[in-house]
């Protein structure tokens, strides 16, 4: 079985939302279509995925709505 490696997922700081730079790391988390934590003091706040990503979830059925 072949599995595909992990990367860990990108983390970002709620400041950084706060100085402007969102637009900037939303669009890069969209281009990459990647996965972030968003972090206020250290500990996660909210997950931020691509659309592309959360299209994908959708279509095997998983809608994370339900969770």
């Amino acid at each position: 079985m072949n599995k595909k490696s992990k990367e860990p997922m990108q983390h970002f700081n709620i400041g950084e939302f706060n100085r402007g730079q969102s637009s900037k790391l939303l669009r890069e988390l969209a281009e990459n279509d990647k996965t972030a934590y968003i972090l206020k003091n250290g500990k996660p706040l909210a997950v931020v995925i691509s659309n592309a990503r959360y299209e994908r979830l959708l279509e095997a059925g998983i809608d994370i709505r339900d969770y």
